[in-house]
């Protein structure tokens, strides 16, 4: 946001010392004094308002603008995927897509089948709620194969953290697109190239040496039975395939269609035709996921007898989970947008061109270090994405270039999972690991994703730079 008749005349020196004591400041609100990020991520922005010299008057605009732009691109996403993932979770696709995948590969190969149906599952749906929802799953494939319990768990537990860090439309990889304007649609695209040996280099391979390495018994904590999240009348597994493929097919076609749109390929008689412009309409982000929930109702729940309002209820339900990630992600975005009124992002820009750090690098380092001091991966991006965003803008980067740029600094905020990541607890408490175990595997795990994607993504900006 600019603010008519003023302009920055602080210089780069102070401006870092108070970007320095806003992070320092948020750390300490969100480790020692255990203040909900929320609060803390206000609290902050409005401070580094006041403290940069941003008119009085002007303050509370620029924090609101940062805030509902932020809003704008990541609520309707977050909400719709949410809707979509637990109709695909209650009508039973989750176990259809594990078991066809394990019939597919076989039982010796059932951690990779599991680790492919969570990836697919993983699309519109959380972290912590897609591992819920294979536990039972998992649990039950790996008494009926046999070995490690770290065989099967770690491969699905993976699955969801790599779908959640680096692909639409989750809240991280959505909100650091908006900072960098990049495009949703070559994104999702980029980011699947990524993430696919992402998962297999850091998450598979690793998990048969950590397989072999401890022997984990299968946790009694759903009890010895069978998962009951088998349903009398399951969707068949191609109508749950094709409610997951359906709103990747329609982003993809945005994309095709608006590269058409600004090549020579087409003459702008074709490009003008309200059809045409219709099909690109149909491709965009929110349309695409709401086409997917209302087909995903029909087909996962009126075609299959489900109650009216049944299906509004299990529709309700999903949104209470994600309305903090989708709150602290909107004071994510206010406090980056203080960072570029303020200057500070341009100051730190200009620091890191100094001093020879590529953009790309500096993302994944900044990010990488709010991850390890304050645990949220969400805070960390929506963070070093305000505080680099004016230099991705003044760069001026393709839009694969900024596609992998939003992996990279994705990349940095899954490093160094441990205490204070609610993640790292989950995975302990359902694995029923002792914390020098979950250090040894999970942390490893979340390292190597981030070291991983870091190290593709950093590869597609090379190669996009001679594009």
């Amino acid at each position: 946001m600019e603010i008519e008749g003023w302009s920055q005349t602080l210089t780069a020196g102070p401006l870092l010392a108070i970007a320095a004591g806003a992070i320092a400041l948020l750390l300490l609100l969100i480790i020692k004094l255990k203040l909900h990020a929320f609060p803390s991520l206000i609290l902050v922005s409005l401070i580094t308002a006041i403290a940069t010299g941003i008119p009085v008057l002007q303050v509370v605009p620029v924090l609101l603008d940062g805030f509902g732009g932020t809003l704008a691109s990541v609520a309707l996403l977050v909400g719709l995927g949410s809707m979509l993932g637990i109709l695909i979770q209650t009508s039973g696709g989750a176990h259809v897509l594990a078991m066809k995948l394990i019939d597919v590969f076989g039982e010796k190969r059932a951690p990779i089948a599991l680790g492919v149906a969570s990836m697919l599952f993983g699309f519109p749906i959380f972290f912590d709620a897609g591992l819920v929802v294979m536990l039972p799953i998992m649990f039950s494939v790996a008494r009926w194969v046999g070995g490690s319990m770290l065989l099967y768990g770690l491969p699905v537990a993976g699955a969801f953290s790599v779908m959640h860090v680096f692909v639409p439309p989750h809240p991280g990889p959505v909100s650091a697109a908006a900072f960098f304007n990049a495009n949703v649609g070559v994104l999702l695209l980029v980011a699947l190239i990524i993430a696919i040996p992402t998962w297999y280099v850091a998450v598979y391979l690793f998990s048969k040496v950590a397989g072999k390495r401890y022997n984990v018994p299968v946790p009694a904590i759903l009890g010895q039975e069978e998962p009951q999240d088998d349903p009398q009348n399951p969707p068949a597994f191609g109508t749950v395939l094709m409610v997951l493929l359906l709103p990747m097919i329609l982003i993809f076609m945005n994309t095709g269609l608006n590269t058409l749109a600004t090549s020579t390929l087409l003459d702008g008689s074709v490009r003008d035709q309200t059809w045409f412009q219709a099909l690109r309409m149909l491709g965009e982000t929110p349309v695409a996921l709401l086409i997917t929930t209302l087909v995903a109702m029909y087909v996962l729940g009126t075609k299959r007898g489900l109650h009216k309002i049944h299906m509004q209820h299990t529709m309700e339900s999903a949104l209470p989970a994600v309305c903090s990630v989708i709150l602290i992600t909107g004071a994510g975005g206010m406090f980056g947008g203080v960072l570029r009124t303020s200057g500070i992002g341009a100051a730190l820009t200009d620091v890191l061109g100094d001093i020879g750090v590529p953009l790309i690098l500096a993302g994944f380092l900044i990010s990488g270090m709010l991850r390890v001091a304050q645990g949220s991966a969400t805070v960390a991006l929506t963070t070093t994405a305000g505080l680099i965003a004016p230099g991705v803008e003044a760069a001026g980067y393709n839009s694969v270039q900024l596609a992998a740029l939003v992996v990279a600094v994705a990349a940095g905020s899954v490093i160094l999972s441990h205490f204070n990541d609610s993640g790292f607890w989950l995975i302990s408490r359902f694995f029923n690991l002792d914390e020098k175990t979950t250090l040894k595997t999970w942390t490893v795990l979340e390292t190597l994703i981030g070291i991983c994607g870091f190290a593709l993504a950093a590869a597609v900006f090379g190669v996009a730079s001679l594009m």
